[in-house]
């Protein structure tokens, strides 16, 4: 009797800890404990201790950090390790300039996802020579042990999952204001950290080299800027490089949507009817993987020729108001904001799923569902219920952020390569010499797109066919490349 009333006691008490912890998660705004726990982590009491609040020092003193754990960071060493395996461009970058250093003196800020592919991109640029202090551009995609990976190696970097919006704009500032460091490049993802720079220390930002951007919005801010006169220093849209919009935007999101939705809802995708809001590369490969997996899908667009384009690949192209009542999945993927609104919430049937493939965590109106009259209940990381007074609900993704950064994981091969369009752009934009590039967007020159694309070849045992010197004449093209035209369309 005393075995079972001890194990009794042991399972009641366990059982209140649980209660308390499920009754706190779920009262929890965004920014709880409950949602930063790294996906391979455990919870645990210390998890509630805002990083921002440790004192923690690497196995070699070095403090100039700010992550969730760093004694988490051989985990995180093993995942960039794996990562390595499957990325082969970027380290065939590290190797072919490493003896070169292209990017000594290089100071970088870089406001990126990090994760084990980003991690693979830090440590390849510091053997090219550059010193880096790293942020992440995204509050839920941050990879806690490979954050502490980094930390362990020496690298300041301040970022943990489940960040506080205040939390978010620290980790940049820290980035960007140091004591004894004056950054001269920007690696950007969504703005952030140009934006910071900008606005909080505008002597710093004239200072700057250049800025290598990678997202719709950010390059979007950027070509703002430019238009309005306030961009002082060239900047590279990395984002509508060939190597990037095609393989990161269109392969990359075919893959990830998927693993996105099954980690989170794991759903049948046969029979399902999905709205995809946006028919750009991202809009496209989201639509060819779930077609492929016997999903209903409808397309809405505001161009023209994006529509026909959908209307051609077998897709009917819809106003969103006209299927909102029967769909059982809406992903956006537009780059635009209030996509997705209350009014369309309202309509949706029970059960439905919505969640953004977009860069801007604007495209669902969010805050329009933090309402007295609706009950936001946590289901799991990243995966709220969001129900109506008569029952309804709705189930809701990483609050309308990146889903497939937030709630999975990227395929390295295709990182490597937007990973390796972004060191060659470094390089360009710090090696140039005064003058080549004004203060203004530019696109990465093609030659680069195509060097890029040449070092991953090898891993698919492809083998390119080389212009005899009548064909070069007779096509007007060097034999060694460019072999298209900047107007081309791939």
């Amino acid at each position: 009797m005393a075995t079972v009333s001890s194990a009794e006691s042991k399972s009641a008490a366990a059982l209140k800890k649980s209660s308390r912890y499920r009754s706190r998660s779920l009262s929890a705004s965004s920014t709880d404990s409950y949602s930063s726990a790294s996906y391979t982590g455990s919870s645990s009491d210390e998890d509630d201790v805002s990083p921002r609040e440790k004192l923690q020092k690497n196995s070699k003193e070095f403090s100039d950090f700010c992550v969730k754990n760093i004694s988490q960071h051989a985990f995180g060493r093993r995942e960039i390790e794996i990562a390595e395996q499957e990325m082969p461009g970027i380290m065939a970058l590290r190797r072919r300039a490493g003896d070169d250093k292209p990017l000594k003196s290089a100071k970088i800020v870089g406001c990126t996802h990090i994760n084990a592919q980003t991690a693979v991109l830090v440590e390849t640029l510091v053997e090219l020579g550059a010193q880096v202090r790293w942020a992440a551009c995204n509050i839920y995609s941050t990879q806690n042990e490979v954050a502490a990976a980094l930390a362990e190696a020496g690298y300041p970097v301040f970022a943990w999952r489940g960040e506080t919006e205040e939390d978010f704009w620290w980790c940049i500032d820290k980035c960007v204001n140091a004591e004894g460091w004056q950054p001269n490049m920007i690696l950007d993802d969504g703005g952030d950290a140009t934006h910071l720079m900008l606005k909080k220390y505008p002597a710093m930002f004239k200072m700057i080299k250049g800025i290598v951007e990678e997202s719709v919005t950010g390059v979007h801010r950027l070509y703002q800027l430019s238009k309005a006169g306030k961009l002082s220093v060239p900047a590279m849209n990395v984002n509508d490089s060939v190597t990037k919009t095609k393989f990161d935007n269109l392969y990359s999101c075919r893959e990830s949507i998927i693993d996105s939705l099954k980690r989170t809802t794991d759903m049948m995708f046969g029979g399902k009817q999905v709205v995809l809001c946006g028919y750009g590369e991202v809009g496209k490969g989201c639509c060819q993987a779930l077609k492929g997996l016997g999903c209903v899908v409808y397309v809405t667009e505001i161009d023209p020729i994006c529509a026909i384009q959908a209307c051609m690949d077998g897709f009917r192209v819809v106003k969103l108001n006209e299927v909102v009542r029967n769909v059982d999945i809406v992903v956006t993927a537009t780059g635009n904001k209030n996509v997705v609104t209350r009014e369309h919430m309202d309509k949706m049937k029970s059960g439905c799923v919505i969640c953004n493939m977009g860069h801007s965590n604007t495209e669902i109106d969010v805050n329009s569902l933090r309402t007295p009259d609706l009950t936001w209940e946590k289901v799991r990381s990243q995966v709220d219920h969001v129900i109506w007074p008569d029952g309804k609900r709705i189930v809701l993704l990483a609050e309308g952020r990146l889903v497939n950064l937030s709630c999975s994981s990227l395929p390295s091969f295709v990182v490597s390569i937007t990973a390796a369009t972004q060191a060659l752009a470094l390089i360009e934009l710090f090696n140039a010499p005064h003058g080549r590039y004004k203060s203004d967007v530019y696109l990465l020159p093609k030659k680069m797109d195509e060097y890029v694309a040449s070092l991953h070849l090898p891993t698919f045992d492809a083998h390119l066919t080389e212009l005899s010197d009548e064909q070069a004449k007779y096509m007007g093209l060097n034999k060694a490349g460019p072999f298209k035209p900047n107007y081309y369309r791939y």
